[in-house]
């Protein structure tokens, strides 16, 4: 049973104007992760995406009754506040993320890039194949997967389901990125945007691209999946086609999409229309409200193109609200380097604009929106840096950056609901959500507070966590800054020495409430040619690296970088996309490896042992070989052999991920220093030594031509070549 408290919340809680506390979540029941039964009804009035609704609770609230430390990732960064952090991480720890208790445990081959953040949920019931721990890919070439997201051993190696929206002998394929004149997403495009999970209705939502070519026509489409989680089959009486373009090189025909009134660029007879092969969907979809919100901006900067966002039911998929940012100018994109927008308590929605007109309230590129989402999608308010103009001629955006809908526990009494926001020159902008500040053309002073140059270029977005904001710029390090009382440090409190090229990284924090806190960032600054590279940092002080991908050679490699990518750490498994590649990170099972000495020496002989084993360790079996066993958790312990032999030892280590042995044959030999009494017979063909206990060593003439021998038991016969009198043995 998939449980939380006790009480739903009703979608009438959460109208705009309603203050929800942020912690409102851990009081709303689930119900269990199966599939829905053919008939079933939702109660009227039960909000569906009700979990992806309020700040940061997203990544804890999916919890099995037999698993109560499990939690669910199901949107981009997290939560709707975009914090990145996900407290109920119990297996990673600051202590056992290192190159020799943690690395790649497994990958995934998939077929296209990952750009889109990987989704996790604990407890799917997957018709004819159990009950599984599941994390859900989507790639360029316009496929969905569910893998089993602890192992890819056995059935798991296969996908648990897969789904391709592409239909080859009908000419439907993934968008050639040769199609839209630029290299800004290779080598094809097709499922960009992080998906989002509705844990009620069991519901993976998906924004995709396809080109589809019949006769001389060729359409790009945009459309909005619903799919069951279990299975991927379509629900809802989806797709829905968002909007067709056709394109003859030349022109462009509207065959279908959202439009509005406007003389804007690509407008047709004072009608804006989406065009569906300019525009892309980067930033992740929001659930909020029981509506599915789509972001979009453009391939490159190739026009026409403006930011649109689209909101469309999550149950009947039917539009819900169209919102365009220069609908009589042009450009104003929303790329947020795909982060998602941001959604607070009361529904409303938080997003950033790139370059494009700016006319206060009307033309609103290069501007932080605010959208009230009670009647489709409005404008509620807005921030304009006093520098747009600049900014904009030097195409030095704040549209590069996601924001982050911040705790009320950072606030001040003057400014108790805050948003930080950030742009392409890596000046951090913390605003009032209660009153963004608009447009003072003078200087920036009507907001909270203004960084200039704080970090690296900022086409990424920064994790929170326990009054901390972590930021990874372009051409900058790992820097951690401070927020309480509605004020961030004017300096970093901690750095890393490491520095990460274009485009920074969008960091993600795991924690166990607020202990062992880790920073987990990729670098893929190699994203043209080179692999990519996880980080894992001490959040406390980042100075302080746990490991990273490289450490261990070629073991841990994810893959080829791509650009934007954010890492997934849920349930001791950490999860990144790569070219072709899902990798999964976690606790290696132990490996077993001892060392000894001395190896050999005359009886009583004291031997110490040293486990030199890798992985996470509970318990060590001891074989000595000698018939003397023990258990110890301790990596090092002193055996005494006082029986002579060759002794064969066994050592057995036991971790939480497994067990593992090692054995090395006659490794210990112990001598027997007590006299020989050797017993000397004279046969008739031959002579026959004998001894009580030990090995003969040798038997060596002193005259004649006995054969040395190497090694015998008791009783051995000599048997001369010649009549010899005198020989020499060892006995040992």
């Amino acid at each position: 049973m998939v449980y939380c408290c006790s009480t739903y919340i009703d979608a009438r809680d959460h109208s705009v104007g309603a203050r929800t506390s942020p912690n409102s979540l851990a009081n709303t029941m689930l119900q269990p992760f199966l599939p829905r039964r053919a008939g079933h009804r939702r109660q009227p009035g039960r909000l569906s995406g009700l979990v992806v609704g309020v700040f940061g609770c997203v990544c804890c609230c999916l919890v099995s009754n037999s698993s109560p430390n499990l939690v669910s990732v199901l949107t981009c960064q997290n939560d709707n506040a975009r914090t990145g952090q996900n407290t109920n991480e119990t297996a990673l720890t600051l202590a056992s993320v290192n190159t020799n208790t943690f690395g790649q445990l497994f990958a995934q081959a998939v077929d296209g890039y990952l750009y889109a953040q990987p989704l996790v949920v604990p407890n799917v019931s997957i018709p004819g194949k159990g009950q599984h721990n599941v994390v859900y890919i989507a790639t360029e070439h316009d496929s969905v997967y569910a893998f089993d997201a602890d192992s890819n051993a056995g059935a798991n190696a296969a996908p648990l389901w897969q789904v391709s929206f592409l239909n080859l002998p009908a000419g439907v394929t993934s968008v050639p990125n040769d199609d839209t004149g630029t290299d800004d997403i290779v080598p094809e495009i097709g499922i960009t945007s992080t998906p989002v999970i509705d844990p009620v209705s069991h519901t993976i939502y998906v924004e995709a691209k396809t080109r589809e070519v019949s006769g001389v026509v060729t359409n790009y489409v945009h459309r909005l999946h619903a799919l069951d989680a279990a299975t991927g089959a379509e629900k809802f009486g989806g797709p829905i086609v968002i909007a067709t373009t056709a394109y003859d090189g030349a022109n462009y025909t509207y065959v279908s999409g959202p439009s509005l009134p406007g003389t804007g660029d690509g407008s047709v007879g004072n009608l804006l229309t989406f065009n569906a092969l300019r525009q892309m969907n980067r930033p992740g979809l929001l659930l909020n409200n029981g509506v599915i919100y789509i972001a979009c901006a453009s391939h490159g900067d190739l026009g026409p193109y403006h930011g649109w966002v689209l909101g469309f039911d999550a149950h009947t998929l039917a539009t819900n609200g169209v919102f365009n940012t220069t609908p009589n100018g042009g450009l104003g994109g929303i790329w947020q380097s795909g982060a998602g927008p941001a959604a607070d308590p009361a529904g409303f929605i938080y997003l950033e604009t790139g370059n494009g007109d700016f006319a206060a309230s009307v033309e609103l590129g290069d501007s932080v929106l605010k959208l009230a989402t009670t009647n489709g999608v409005t404008l509620a308010d807005y921030f304009t840096p006093f520098d747009q103009d600049a900014l904009n001629a030097a195409d030095n955006d704040i549209g590069s950056a996601g924001e982050i809908v911040l705790p009320d526990s950072v606030g001040s009494t003057n400014h108790p609901h805050l948003l930080v926001a950030g742009s392409k020159s890596g000046t951090i902008y913390l605003l009032d959500r209660d009153n963004l500040g608009q447009f003072n053309s003078a200087a920036d002073t009507q907001i909270v507070q203004v960084l200039r140059n704080a970090v690296g270029g900022m086409w990424n977005t920064p994790a929170y966590f326990n009054g901390a904001l972590y930021y990874v710029g372009s051409g900058d390090v790992l820097s951690a800054f401070t927020i309480a009382n509605g004020s961030l440090s004017t300096n970093p409190t901690s750095q890393a020495s490491g520095t990460f090229g274009f485009p920074g990284s969008t960091p993600a924090v795991s924690a166990n409430g607020t202990n062992d806190a880790i920073v987990w960032a990729i670098q893929s600054d190699a994203f043209a040619g080179g692999p990519a590279v996880l980080h894992a940092y001490n959040a406390t002080n980042v100075a302080l690296e746990l490991y990273n991908t490289g450490m261990a050679g070629t073991r841990d490699v994810p893959g080829g970088a791509v650009k934007f990518t954010i890492p997934t750490i849920a349930n001791g498994k950490v999860y990144v996309g790569a070219q072709y590649a899902l990798s999964v990170y976690g606790m290696l099972a132990p490996l077993a490896d001892f060392s000894a000495s001395p190896t050999n020496g005359l009886l009583p002989l004291t031997v110490m042992f040293t486990d030199t084993s890798s992985g996470i360790i509970t318990n060590r079996f001891w074989d000595f070989g000698d018939g003397a066993t023990t258990n110890t958790p301790d990596t090092a312990l002193a055996h005494t052999y006082r029986t002579p032999g060759a002794n064969t030892v066994l050592l057995t280590v036991t971790g939480p991920v497994g067990t593992n042995s090692l054995s090395r044959s006659n490794y210990i030999v112990a001598t027997n220093l007590a006299p020989v009494v050797l017993k000397i017979q004279l046969l008739t063909n031959g002579i026959q030594l004998i001894w009580p206990a030990g090995t003969l060593q040798s038997a060596a003439q002193v005259t004649g031509s006995y054969t040395n021998v190497t090694s015998a038991t008791s009783p051995y016969l000599l048997t001369p070549s010649a009549a010899a009198q005198f020989y020499r043995v060892k006995v040992r």
